[in-house]
């Protein structure tokens, strides 16, 4: 079996969607004749805590943890709440910061380049270091974000003739949350140079979408190849809720308000007493202030069920069981790109999906392309009327079912096929 080093920041007990992919990766890689050896920090400041992942961990697989420093731990004296915010990418608006957040903003954005996490490269190097040569390893990933993960890889390969594969699960200096960063010039710069340095020294680079590779062929002539986030396991087999459930899942800030969706709500309870009836909304996550207004703006709150964050697997049960599952972006031109991690265990629950997003979305297209629900921008009100009382014309009737095509090719097993392919080919 070919020896494979995954350098990785987010791992069990880490919560949230950024532990997910290489988790499962690392699951399956050894059916595809590669070892994986899995290097990740020891004590790191998770902002989401999620112990039911441990299980999951492959108990033939080898796990090494390197002691980290972050700032973040010492921030938290200040305001642990704030710090676990920040730590997680969740920026509120300039005009809702505190004083203490903008000052925190603006030292992780001019003292900490990439990341908070840098700190962690120059012992990992050492210890890395010695384990390549002990292990006679030819093959390292590194994925991130954090990006400060990347310039590991940067290092080792320059000390190694190895084969080095960054993975970027969201872009680098494009994401939504790098320009809240309050980043100077100079910063800025910084960030640019790592990014170039990294897409240019890699091997082979992957990517999470057909938009961030386009965006990186402007960058580097490195090979780039594109394989998605996905869904483990079977369809889980449940009953579905009486109600007519909307459910989101993972964090609904304020950046991605549906406002028009909470409307077309308002008024289909208004014309229509047995949709009033039976609708609930169910939000699980962090929900941002903007949304709990215009919930109450709209009249929404009684028929809101907001269960805040619960463990992955129970996340799993509950959109099975849900009516309609609820994906959203930010309408913005550099938002077409993202695919939320969420939507392929919606493709997997087998679920109506309402698509809430920007023109030319790529996980919109995503969601129509598998015949898996309706995709609409924040605009289409009529579309977006029209199709909720479609599907609950159907679930009055019980008959709100699907018939999807193609979502087997997002499952994570034929996603790790396709990386170990990769892989192979890369050590050849």
């Amino acid at each position: 079996m070919k020896k494979v080093l995954i350098v990785c920041y987010y791992w069990p007990p880490a919560g949230g969607p950024g532990v997910q992919r290489w988790l499962k990766f690392v699951k399956y890689l050894p059916e595809f004749d590669i070892e994986p050896i899995v290097f990740v920090p020891k004590n790191a400041n998770y902002p989401i805590i999620d112990d039911s992942l441990l299980k999951e961990i492959p108990k033939n697989i080898r796990v090494i943890k390197q002691n980290i420093f972050e700032p973040y731990g010492l921030a938290a004296i200040f305001s642990k709440k704030k710090t676990n915010r920040i730590s997680s990418g969740i920026i509120p608006k300039h005009e809702k910061q505190s004083v203490i957040e903008r000052l925190f903003l603006w030292i992780r954005g001019n003292f900490f380049i990439p990341d908070a996490r840098k700190y962690w490269v120059k012992p990992s190097v050492k210890t890395l270091s010695k384990l390549i040569k002990e292990e006679n390893i030819q093959t390292v990933v590194t994925t991130g974000p954090p990006h400060s993960v990347h310039l590991i890889g940067l290092k080792l390969k320059s000390k190694f003739n190895l084969n080095w594969i960054a993975d970027f699960r969201d872009p680098w200096t494009s994401i939504g949350y790098h320009k809240k960063l309050k980043l100077t010039e100079y910063s800025q710069q910084k960030h640019k140079i790592l990014e170039k340095q990294v897409l240019n020294f890699a091997d082979k680079v992957l990517v999470t979408s057909k938009a961030t590779k386009q965006e990186f062929e402007q960058i580097t002539s490195k090979p780039i190849e594109v394989i998605t986030n996905g869904y483990d396991g079977l369809k889980i087999e449940t009953t579905l809720d009486k109600s007519f459930t909307i459910s989101h899942i993972g964090s609904l800030l304020t950046d991605r308000n549906p406002v028009l969706l909470w409307e077309v709500l308002k008024e289909l309870c208004d014309s229509h007493q047995a949709f009033k009836k039976v609708l609930q909304i169910q939000l699980i996550g962090v929900i941002g202030d903007g949304v709990k207004q215009s919930l109450a703006q709209y009249g929404l709150c009684d028929v809101v069920f907001d269960r805040g964050y619960v463990s992955h697997s129970e996340v799993l049960t509950l959109q099975a069981k849900s009516q309609v599952l609820l994906l959203l972006e930010i309408d913005a031109a550099e938002t077409q790109g993202i695919i939320p991690g969420k939507l392929f265990e919606y493709l997997n629950a087998r679920r109506p999906i309402l698509a809430l997003g920007p023109i030319n979305w790529e996980a919109g297209a995503m969601v129509e392309e598998t015949k898996s629900g309706a995709s609409f921008t924040p605009k289409d009100k009529l579309g977006l009327k029209n199709v909720l009382l479609k599907w609950f014309n159907a679930y009055q009737k019980g008959e709100l079912i699907l018939n999807s095509e193609g979502i087997e090719n997002y499952s994570r097993r034929e996603l790790t096929r396709k990386l170990a392919k990769s892989i192979s080919w890369e050590s050849s």
